[in-house]
């Protein structure tokens, strides 16, 4: 009897674990960098191909990446600058970022210019294509968002939106990357960070 009451307990946790946040599936082609101010860590051993967000609407900032052979021995890689999407992530909903491969080198630079991306659900066939934002347009059009943005401020009361949990699956911890870090440090170095964090 307990065994069934544990193991029920454990499929319910379970299932109410995974109904927090839904899933972003990205293809390898692409590397997601970052969602809004948080930096998303990962390295060729530890790829990020899967993103778990709660439900709401997100900027993320991704780079197209992909490798094409031009002969027999040889081949080239193209890359695109980051640049911005914003997306909607809906409850109950798992995604999976879609875009036309180019067949070839020279195509798949045309691409990285002004790389074109889509979010797909396993249950709609249809994709929504994702406008997206190079660096150079954000930056231009930051100053004025901000300017709007501290206008609507005074005018009504800020609302702040809880952080919901990001996952890349294969990320490091936290605790992890500090070790890390500390070890790199010189003790100069890790003397001024204790000193700051003990403020």
């Amino acid at each position: 009897m307990r065994k069934l009451m544990f193991l029920s307990s454990a499929v319910a946790l379970l299932f109410s674990v995974s109904s927090v946040a839904e899933n972003i599936h990205f293809p390898e082609e692409f590397v997601p960098l970052q969602v809004g101010e948080r930096i998303i860590e990962s390295s060729l051993f530890s790829r990020v191909d899967d993103l778990e967000l709660a439900p709401g609407t997100y900027q993320l900032r991704l780079k197209y990446t992909d490798l094409y052979e031009d002969d027999y021995d040889t081949h080239e890689v193209v890359e695109s600058e980051p640049f911005w999407v914003d997306v909607t992530i809906e409850a109950g909903k798992n995604y999976t970022l879609v875009f036309n491969r180019a067949s070839n080198a020279i195509s798949a630079k045309v691409f990285a210019q002004a790389p074109g991306v889509s979010l797909k659900t396993k249950d709609n066939p249809l994709a929504v294509p994702l406008e997206t934002i190079s660096n150079s347009e954000l930056a231009s059009a930051m100053p004025a968002k901000l300017a709007a943005a501290h206008q609507t401020s005074l005018l009504k009361p800020q609302v702040i939106k809880p952080i919901a949990p990001i996952n890349g699956k294969g990320m490091p911890s936290a605790a992890d990357m500090l070790d890390f870090w500390w070890q790199q440090a010189t003790p100069a170095q890790q003397k001024a960070f204790l000193e700051k964090v003990t403020k």
